[in-house]
């Protein structure tokens, strides 16, 4: 029996080929095969196309860690889907894991505060956390657990279309920026993020202010830039 590549050969040479009906069902069906292969979209690409009732059950039902194994609840993200400021920290602490929502607790209030005192409020921006779920112990995520959650926090963002992303605390800010640099140089510039160039500002981690409360008065500052560029994207 001819192969595909023989029968090519001579049907170039404009040979007339007979083949049994058999034959020809079986090439179909290879071809049938690798179209189907070439047809499927990795998860990441169906992830990319998600609204935000998909994208939440989409959540709550992900285990492409082992984190999902030792949460309460997975912590989506909550807000305005239509906020010009999209909030983004690290991972959920203790506090949000029982609840379900990020930025809880005495953490939490304070950051709430810090909008407050430049006239934003909870329900007028949308907070979210690189990690959906909480590593044990609150240690540092690991990259493979940042991986996989990375999916669901860009559909957010292409979701949000913030005017402008708060990047809250190291770890949120080295990951969205792909930076090693320190706190300190990170802090006091704008930068942008994304194909978009969404214009990112560095902010420290409630956490962290609460521990070295001095460091308050750098922070009121950070704030004062997020008014400003605010103010001027919606100019």
């Amino acid at each position: 029996m001819l192969d595909e590549k023989q029968l090519s050969y001579l049907k170039a040479m404009e040979v007339e080929v007979w083949v049994l009906k058999e034959a020809k069902k079986t090439v179909k069906k290879v071809k049938t095969k690798e179209v189907s292969k070439k047809s499927k979209i990795t998860l990441e690409e169906r992830i990319a196309t998600l609204n935000w009732e998909e994208l939440r059950e989409e959540v709550a039902n992900c285990q492409r860690c082992t984190l999902y194994k030792t949460r309460t609840n997975p912590v989506f993200g909550v807000g305005n889907p239509n906020a010009d400021l999209l909030v983004i920290g690290e991972a959920p602490g203790a506090n949000e894991d029982k609840q379900g929502e990020p930025f809880v607790g005495r953490g939490g209030q304070l950051l709430t505060n810090m909008l407050l005192s430049i006239g934003l409020r909870r329900e007028d921006i949308y907070i979210a956390n690189i990690l959906k779920s909480r590593p044990p112990n609150n240690r540092d995520p690991s990259p493979e657990e940042v991986r996989a959650c990375t999916p669901f926090l860009l559909r957010q963002i292409s979701l949000i279309k913030p005017k402008l992303i708060l990047a809250v605390g190291r770890i949120a800010a080295q990951f969205l920026l792909a930076s090693n640099l320190t706190m300190a140089t990170l802090r006091g510039n704008l930068f942008h993020y994304g194909v978009y160039k969404i214009p990112l500002i560095v902010t420290y981690h409630p956490a962290y202010l609460l521990r070295s409360p001095r460091e308050k008065r750098k922070a009121w500052r950070d704030m004062q830039c997020i008014k400003k560029q605010l103010n001027q994207a919606n100019y």
